[in-house]
């Protein structure tokens, strides 16, 4: 089969309103619109390096909703498998300012939004398996009773056609019943992907592990053929079938706003290893992608372009 993507995935895009003061949420007085959702952060970055990206969803037909999808089409995502449902709710966000570099409140407003009602019936196969690559998150899986087993089904076909599958547990405790449900669900889809890329204390949660080196193990020992675990402002562990190792993290003077980094970070391994690149480059392209992300207000707007990319030698 011709591949007619490079990528895909399938998530929920909210519409993300950012205070434009530090404070409590309730004391802002206006808000900068912007883009949000994990899924469309990675879509977005990958497409703007030149990647050929589809990304799969439900949106309302409400203002939010034609916001978001025209700003996605704008990013040059296929998305001819967005559904706009005039009977469901577009899903939002608040999300509040710091100057710290401690991560800001958020709000979400989700709950019954028209990507909630999302399933496996929504999954096309020969689209899907047109693309090389699906990247999954634990945020999809979250969103509802039928998102979880979309998700996982999705992460099935590809993997049974042979294509790689990358997987981000980015944990959504609020979108869980229990702690326990969340563990056991996310350790699940994370044994039907190659890549698996926890964050530290994602990884300490989920595996009950406390080191970098042994969170990696247990998800080697299941399955991965890469496991990245994202150490923040100290760089990442890798352990993978050709290297492993430690990458430092890229400096940075001001820290704005936290929210993105981890998705900046699985859009510079993804795209490097679907670049051809060694393990050890893309997961250094992960975390200078990651420490851009940090230094600006939105969840995208530090996700660079090829051309910068080839500047800066990643």
């Amino acid at each position: 089969m011709t591949n007619t993507l490079d990528v895909i995935t399938f998530g929920e895009a909210m519409l993300l309103l950012v205070a434009d003061r530090p404070g409590p949420l309730e004391l802002a007085q206006a808000f900068y619109k912007r883009t949000a959702g994990a899924e469309t952060n990675v879509a977005i970055g990958l497409a703007r390096l030149g990647l050929k990206v589809g990304w799969a969803s439900r949106l309302g037909t409400d203002s939010m909703g034609r916001y978001l999808l025209a700003a996605m089409t704008g990013e040059g995502i296929d998305c001819s498998h967005v559904v706009c449902d005039a009977s469901q709710p577009t899903g939002f966000q608040f999300k509040g300012s710091v100057t710290d570099g401690s991560d800001p409140p958020v709000e979400y407003h989700r709950k019954g939004s028209a990507a909630s009602h999302m399933g496996v019936a929504d999954i096309d196969e020969a689209w899907l398996l047109g693309a090389r690559h699906l990247h999954a998150t634990g945020v999809f899986a979250a969103v509802s009773a039928t998102t979880l087993p979309a998700a996982a089904k999705t992460m099935d076909m590809m993997h049974a056609a042979g294509r790689s599958v990358s997987f981000d547990p980015n944990l959504r405790p609020s979108l869980w019943a229990t702690p326990e449900l969340m563990r056991g669900a996310i350790n699940d889809l994370a044994t039907r992907a190659d890549w698996v890329l926890p964050g530290l204390e994602e990884g300490r949660f989920l595996t009950g592990k406390d080191s970098p080196e042994s969170i990696a193990t247990f998800y080697r020992q299941r399955g991965a053929k890469l496991a990245v675990v994202k150490l923040g402002r100290e760089g990442a562990y890798f352990d993978s079938d050709s290297a492993t190792g430690y990458v430092a993290g890229f400096p940075v003077s001001k820290v704005v706003d936290t929210v993105g980094a981890g998705d900046g970070f699985a859009v510079g391994v993804i795209s490097a290893l679907l670049d051809g690149l060694t393990v050890p480059a893309a997961v250094t392209r992960g975390a200078w992608i990651g420490a851009r992300a940090v230094q600006v207000l939105g969840d995208s707007e530090g996700l660079p372009t090829r051309a910068q990319l080839n500047e800066a030698g990643l």
